[in-house]
């Protein structure tokens, strides 16, 4: 994952409707939940969860499925494996490694 698909998916999660509708889904697991089911948990009008759950969607956190006359969605647990990689796996390489890193990432180093 690239800094620019963390700091989206990390800017979607940031709102606590979403942050709420997502956690829901992960406990969920595979089966995932209707729009129905996460409505009724979230005690969230219909027109406020869809639009939480397009950006969800929007940001690869979750997907979505017609079942005849209702839509399930599910966690993308792919990428939050992918994030929570991201965030984690430079974790404890020490202070210098991380400047130097960052240092030879940056445009101006260039």
């Amino acid at each position: 994952m690239d800094v620019e698909t963390a700091a989206k998916c990390l800017a979607e999660l940031g709102n606590p409707a979403r942050l709420m509708a997502y956690r829901l889904l992960v406990r969920a697991g595979d089966e995932g939940l209707t729009v129905g089911e996460i409505q009724r948990a979230l005690d969230m009008p219909a027109s406020t969860l869809s639009h939480h759950i397009a950006h969800l969607v929007g940001a690869d956190l979750i997907t979505q499925r017609r079942e005849g006359r209702t839509q399930r969605c599910r966690a993308r647990f792919e990428t939050m494996d992918a994030l929570l990689d991201f965030l984690t796996r430079e974790c404890c390489v020490g202070e210098t490694a991380a400047v130097s890193a960052a240092l030879s990432r940056s445009p101006a180093a260039g």
